[in-house]
């Protein structure tokens, strides 16, 4: 790991939704301080749109994070549902008592009794929909109805759509322009322009304890823009792996060969003015004398409890003869990493087969924790490596999932049997565990997200 070489106290570019290295520059701050706004008056619905890494996720985390205790959040992941079942997933993540074949009109009246009391307790209630692009034509409608709900003066729901470019399109169609009607506040995130990744670069660090000097430069910078093309999520992994790359040459200074080693890896693409790979490939076949960053990379992944860098670049150095070619071993290679079990019956597929038993016997009010996903197995394999060293893996539940249309997991902890429990438990999880901002999630939204993979 390059923590101790660079000086930092925990990874600057992770990829998941961690708010305290939310980056207001952008717009960012803008646009989340307006929608705080326009939640708190309470009308009409909300749309935010953005290509996918471009940080919609993030503003829905700093939204959480940053409403008023009066506001009630209830959080949808998978919006892939049919008309008949969105009522019934708001309902369960509500967690109102209804039986599951419940007509329409009771799962609505329901719905309105309960943000009624809400209201008279002077709560308000927001619906955030996460990748509301998936969601079907019919179902946004039901969206539209849900919005109707009101007393004389107010709106009884607030509904946020998160989605990407393809909402826009969808809301476009004829046959639902009764709903675009009603969006009085729409916001989109736009790509950062090369100076304001630069600023981004270094607000990441200096959140992550960075005292040094800027590490990027104007050159680096230059070549991370092309290739994420000003969107958040790709600057975080060109960076991420960047810094690696660095770490294995056993330097500070980083260099365009980094960030194009880091791009190759990533399998982004420059834009047409870059320099030619060709003109790049002794440099990417050799990184460091006698040992290679691939074989860093795969250091880095192994899950062990620390990693140290004379231990890493020890560990490089030993599993190579010196005159063995580093070619045959570059980061884009996908063999396991040492100690990490592929084969059925790691933990891994133990808490997959698991978790399918658990779902079968919990009743619809069940409450767990989601504490992370990920498409990247291994990084799943060294995570869940790590979660067992602060809670027990019986607890620790695994199932498949999609992530951006991607074959992806999601990592659960715990069974509760409601909200109130689950999220006494939330407040009392390590901090390491808290890292990533858990939810909580109920077992009728998880079943609902697995039903859509069938």
């Amino acid at each position: 790991m390059y923590l101790t070489h660079f000086g930092l106290s925990q990874p600057p570019f992770r990829i998941t939704a961690h708010t305290e290295f939310f980056y207001g520059g952008g717009n960012r701050g803008a646009i989340l301080d307006a929608l705080i706004y326009a939640i708190r008056q309470g009308e009409g619905i909300i749309k935010v749109s953005g290509e996918v890494g471009s940080g919609k996720t993030m503003l829905c985390r700093m939204l959480q994070e940053r409403l008023p205790a009066e506001v009630e959040t209830v959080y949808l992941a998978n919006p892939s549902v049919s008309p008949d079942e969105i009522l019934h997933a708001i309902a369960f993540e509500m967690q109102l008592s209804l039986p599951r074949d419940a007509e329409r009109l009771e799962v609505m009246q329901a719905l309105q009794e309960y943000l009624v009391e809400r209201h008279s307790q002077g709560k308000q209630v927001v619906v955030f929909v996460e990748e509301a692009q998936s969601m079907p034509l019919a179902t946004l409608e039901e969206i539209r109805l849900l919005s109707n709900l009101e007393t004389q003066h107010y709106k009884l729901l607030q509904i946020v759509l998160f989605g990407q470019p393809e909402l826009d399109r969808n809301l476009a169609r004829t046959e639902i322009r009764q709903l675009k009607e009603r969006i009085t506040h729409s916001f989109t995130l736009k790509p950062l322009t090369s100076s304001e990744i630069r600023d981004y670069l270094m607000f990441r660090l200096r959140a992550a304890s960075y005292h040094g000097p800027d590490l990027f430069g104007p050159a680096v910078v230059k070549l991370i823009s092309r290739a994420s093309r000003g969107l958040t999520r790709r600057v975080n992994i060109i960076a991420d792996k960047t810094l690696l790359a660095a770490f294995a040459d056993n330097t500070h200074t980083l260099s365009p060969k980094h960030v194009r080693a880091a791009i190759q890896d990533s399998e982004f693409e420059l834009s047409k003015d870059a320099v030619p790979w060709s003109r790049m490939a002794a440099a990417l076949a050799l990184l460091v004398a006698g040992a290679g960053l691939g074989v860093a990379l795969h250091a880095y992944i192994q899950p062990q409890p620390e990693i140290q860098a004379d231990s890493v670049t020890m560990g490089a150095q030993s599993t190579r003869p010196a005159a063995e070619p580093l070619a045959a071993e570059t980061m884009t290679a996908q063999k396991s990493p040492p100690g990490v079990a592929e084969e059925p019956g790691d933990v891994f597929e133990r808490r997959l087969a698991a978790t399918e038993k658990w779902i079968l016997k919990q009743g619809p009010s069940t409450t767990s924790i989601q504490l992370m996903g990920s498409n990247d197995i291994k990084l799943l394999r060294w995570q869940l490596d790590k979660i067992g060293r602060d809670v027990e893996m019986d607890q620790i539940f695994v199932y498949r999932t999609k992530i951006s249309g991607q074959p992806a997991w999601t990592v659960l902890y715990g069974s509760f049997p409601g909200r109130a429990e689950a999220a006494a438990a939330l407040a009392h999880l390590p901090e390491s565990l808290k890292a990533n901002r858990p939810i909580l999630r109920t077992l009728q939204g998880i079943r609902a997200e697995i039903a859509e993979l069938q």
